[in-house]
């Protein structure tokens, strides 16, 4: 049996690593190759991951870079074909919702190799958003649908989609409960930036609807300049570029309250996000991590694919509105109790055992 898992962008390293972990344990053994698109290639938003979460060395880095959305979806799709072509694989494994997920299923299913989507089944509803785009894409071409909550599984069902469907729990929750004292007892990000625990607010923007829009990324990091509490932003590199197109990132910096600096490894991220008052953020994936940790999380978008987060209390939407995002950091506070709706930290042993089955 082979298997080959397709990734490109930071959160996709942290979905597929417990994974690759459980399949190596698997018996009789799987044969797994791993191919890394290059959709995420500096050295921040990709090599430290792999270093953090000690995965193997891709069998095939692609390369790709970055590009519109056409562009590197449409060069994913060739090299991908390359590789199935000639590695002949039983099943694809596509995990989480970037171009890589959608190019890589598209390029299997077009050379009649069976896809396994992890995370399947999460929808926001918001067509403009082009992760949404990609998910219920992928999804329909899948024939194995690893679903990380009921909700999601709900979701597949009201599309028609039945027969491959599996509740796993979320394969981010498997990481966050292997690597949370790891990172406690390696990361030094604390002491780095000064900052003392439950003393500063975390905050990530990345999302295009807020970073291409000079407005609102002027109100949502006018935000965060305009409050007593510390800020620690990790700037995402098209953030950063857009702020000092928009002539914002200077003045950012100097704020007293900001610390602002480079994108952060896995290992800072989780203590970062442990040891917060609150999240301000447009990332699903950290939306859920403040939900593993038990830190309220202020979502900076209209929608989120996580709205277990938001009805267990524990989340709530603000878009980027000034007046609402410093409202929110003011009086934000849980409001319910949290469930194990992201599952018991054994998704990956699921999924391994399933793809075993399934072949």
């Amino acid at each position: 049996m082979k298997l080959i898992s397709v990734v490109g962008a930071r959160p996709n390293f942290v979905k597929i690593a417990p994974i690759i972990r459980a399949i190596r344990q698997s018996s009789p053994p799987i044969r797994h190759l791993l191919v890394h698109t290059g959709q995420h290639y500096d050295y921040e938003m990709s090599q430290v991951f792999f270093e953090d979460l000690e995965l193997p060395e891709p069998d095939y880095h692609l390369g790709v870079g970055s590009g519109t959305h056409a562009e590197q979806t449409g060069r994913i799709m060739i090299e991908v074909e390359r590789v199935l072509l000639q590695e002949k694989p039983d099943v694809v494994i596509v995990v989480g919702d970037v171009n890589s997920t959608l190019a890589a299923a598209l390029a299997a299913v077009k050379v009649h190799v069976p896809i396994a989507h992890v995370e399947a089944g999460v929808r926001t509803y918001d067509m403009q958003v082009p992760e949404e785009v990609n998910r219920v894409l992928t999804d329909h071409v899948s024939s194995l649908l690893f679903a990380p909550t009921q909700t999601a599984v709900d979701n597949l069902v009201k599309e028609g989609i039945t027969k491959g469907v599996c509740l796993t729990g979320d394969t981010m929750l498997d990481s966050y409960m292997a690597f949370s004292a790891v990172a406690e007892q390696r990361s030094g990000i604390l002491s780095k930036l000064r900052l003392e625990r439950k003393g500063y607010l975390l905050a990530t923007v990345h999302r295009p609807r807020n970073t291409d829009d000079a407005a609102k990324l002027r109100d949502i990091v006018g935000s965060f300049a305009s409050v007593r509490e510390t800020v620690v932003f990790p700037v995402h590199p098209r953030t950063e570029k857009c702020l000092r197109q928009y002539a914002l990132y200077d003045e950012l910096k100097m704020a007293r309250n900001m610390r602002v600096v480079e994108p952060v490894n896995y290992l800072d991220s989780i203590v970062l996000t442990r040891n917060a008052v609150k999240i301000l953020t447009d990332s699903g994936g950290l939306q859920r991590e403040a939900y593993f940790a038990g830190v309220p999380c202020i979502t900076l978008d209209e929608t989120t694919a996580w709205m277990e987060t938001v009805d267990d209390g524990w989340n709530t939407l603000v878009s980027s509105n000034r007046e609402k995002i410093v409202d929110a950091i003011k009086r934000f506070e849980p409001l319910g109790r949290q469930r194990d709706v992201f599952g018991d930290g054994k998704a990956a042993e699921r999924i391994a055992g399933t793809l075993s089955n399934y072949v």
